[in-house]
Order: structure tokens, then sequence, then C-alpha cells
């Protein structure tokens, strides 16, 4: 038996009333439906933000910096961290529109709907950035952006022209030992210092089980290369032996270091990367509540008065 309410008794100016619970009521899904119009305009209103603060942050880095080698200009690493800090403060920033806008434009006057909106703009904020980093757009715009960074890069190629060298020793440790057999061959034939090359690098990278064989080659070679005792020539072959040994052992550990180096620099990144997004995330969320729009109820007395 259904409930009598004043519209059921005759009142037609009372307000419809339905047994059905809140919970069950269709506004209830109304209220809670996703709007993706307005999620999709908050993911343009981020990565709008995003590139302005972005460009901005590449004309600061930029004028901030001096001729090349100026003792002013910031190291590579202090570069690195500042580019990182305010990449971060423009993505929290730009989640923060977003969201607010994607909650703002909803229309959804409940707080938890409107920062549901928020959060699911930063998230598909958040696929389109890192699919824009592996396409063709990515690169064109990476491109475009690396002007900075070709700027910065500046500040390190003359000392990676002083390195070079260097780096090239450690590269092929045995190519300075080679240098210095040919200059201390002379004016001897080239086919005379090929020779002794040739045995010093069966020594040094030969097979270990004919190493002492080849000794004594390397030894006879030098001694005809360079008109030196045979006891001079066993000294000098041991020299460049340790020479080389010393050599491969520092290469080595160079390329330890920059392993280690590598892992750290990953393991920082990918734990910094998390923050940075968690730290969007949280700015997407908030910005998303506080787009909630208000409520609008009727006044009854327009309401009277339309009916009158």
């Amino acid at each position: 038996m259904a409930t009598a309410t004043p519209r059921s008794l005759g009142d037609t100016d009372a307000p419809h009333m339905t047994p059905v619970l809140p919970s069950e009521d269709v506004r209830t899904v109304l209220i809670n439906r996703i709007a993706w119009g307005a999620v999709a305009a908050g993911v343009v209103l981020s990565l709008v933000t995003q590139l302005l603060l972005n460009m901005l942050g590449i004309g600061i880095g930029a004028a901030t910096l001096g001729p090349i080698g100026s003792p002013d200009n910031p190291d590579a690493t202090s570069f690195s961290i500042g580019a990182a800090i305010w990449w971060t403060v423009a993505g929290i920033i730009a989640a923060y529109v977003g969201g607010h806008t994607a909650g703002r434009l909803s229309g959804r006057p409940k707080e938890a709907t409107a920062a549901w909106h928020g959060l699911t703009a930063w998230a598909v904020t958040t696929l389109v950035v890192f699919w824009l980093l592996t396409t063709a757009i990515g690169g064109i715009i990476g491109g475009t952006l690396g002007a900075l960074g070709n700027v910065a890069g500046g500040l390190g190629q003359t000392a990676a022209q002083v390195a070079g060298p260097a780096l090239a020793g450690q590269a092929d440790p045995f190519s300075r030992i080679e240098e210095q057999i040919r200059a201390s061959s002379g004016s001897d034939p080239e086919a005379v210092r090929a020779a002794a090359v040739a045995s010093v690098r069966a020594v040094l990278t030969g097979d270990p089980a004919q190493v002492q064989e080849a000794r004594e080659r390397a030894a006879q070679a030098f001694a005809r290369a360079q008109n030196i005792s045979i006891d001079e020539a066993r000294a000098q072959v041991n020299q460049y032996e340790a020479q080389y040994r010393q050599a491969v052992e520092q290469a080595k550990q160079t390329a330890a270091q920059a392993a280690e180096a590598a892992r750290k620099a990953a393991s920082q990144g990918a734990i910094f990367g998390f923050v940075a997004l968690v730290l969007g995330a949280l700015a997407a969320w908030f910005g998303g509540r506080t787009g909630a729009v208000a409520p609008t109820i009727t006044d009854a007395d327009l309401a009277v008065t339309e009916r009158g």
C-alpha cells in the first residue's frame, strides 16, 4: 500500500516525493558522473600552462648564462638541479590549473566528484606528456627547446677538448705505448718500427701461455731497432708492460666509476620523477576540490511568483 503524501491527497502544489533512497536516486548518479569535456579542457589548460612555464624557465636560465668559460656560469650539476626543480614546480602549478579547470567545468557541486575530475585530468595529461616524449612530435619540441641545452653544453666544450686525448688514451691503453715505441725508434725504417710495435703488442695482448717467448722476441726487436743491448731492451719491454697493466687498471676503475655514477643518476632520477608526479597528483586533486561549483537553489519566493 502506497504511503499517502500531500500531493496524493489533492495538493497539486506540494512537491513530488518518492520512496527511493538518496543512494538510489538518479540525481546521485548525475552528480557523480564524469564529464569528459571538462577533463579535456583541464588537460588542455594544464599542457598550455606547463609549456608557458617551461618557456619562461628557459628564458630565465639562458639569461643567467654568460660567455663560454665565464667563471660566473653555474656548473653542470647546479644547472641540472635548478632545471629539475623548475620543471617540478611548473608541473605542480600546471596540474593545479588543470585540476581546477576540470572541477569547475564539470559543474558538479560535490567537492569529491570535482576532485576526481581534477585527478583524471592530471592522469590524462601525464599520459599525453609521456606519449609526446616518445614520438616525433616530442623530438621536434625537444629540438626547439634544446637551444638552452646547446648553450649550457658549450660551457663544457673546453674541458671536453682538454680531456679528449686523455680519454682516448684510456679507451686504447696500447696507443700511447705505440707512440712511444715509434718515437724512440728514431729514423729507423718503418718495417723495423712496425716489427717492434707488433712484438710488444704480442707481449701485452697475446696468448698468456706464450708471453715469455713474446717478451724475448720484443727485446730482440728493440735491440735491433734502437741499437741497444739485449738487457736494456728487456728492461724497456718490462717497463712498457708495467705501463700497459697500469693503464688497463685505470681504465677499469674509470669504467666502474662511470657505471656507478650512471646507476645513481638513474635511481635518483626515478625517485625524483616519482615524487614530482605524486605532488602533481595532489595538486590536481586539491585543484579539483577548489573548482567545485556552489549548488544553486531557487528561492522559494521566486518559485511562488513564477507559479502565480
